[in-house]
């Protein structure tokens, strides 16, 4: 009885040992996602950025070309 009961401690010893390094692979699978989707988010904003700055050229570009010209 006792024989088996030290090789059961040992198998879940064994399985303890192989959750607990699944689990720091999943911490570290969901560190590397989250930066990337930080870089993701990043990306994103300076492109929308650079959209809303195009779109306000534009703006000042047509408003300028529909205003008379003034002048001699």
């Amino acid at each position: 009885m006792r024989e088996q009961l030290e090789q059961r401690i040992g198998e879940l010893r064994a399985e303890q040992q192989k959750g607990q390094q699944m689990l720091a692979e999943l911490e570290a699978k969901q560190a590397e996602l989250h930066q990337t989707v930080l870089r993701i988010s990043g990306a994103i904003q300076v492109l929308e950025e650079l959209l809303t700055g195009m779109a306000q050229q534009d703006g000042l570009v047509s408003a300028a070309a529909n205003s008379p010209a003034t002048g001699p």
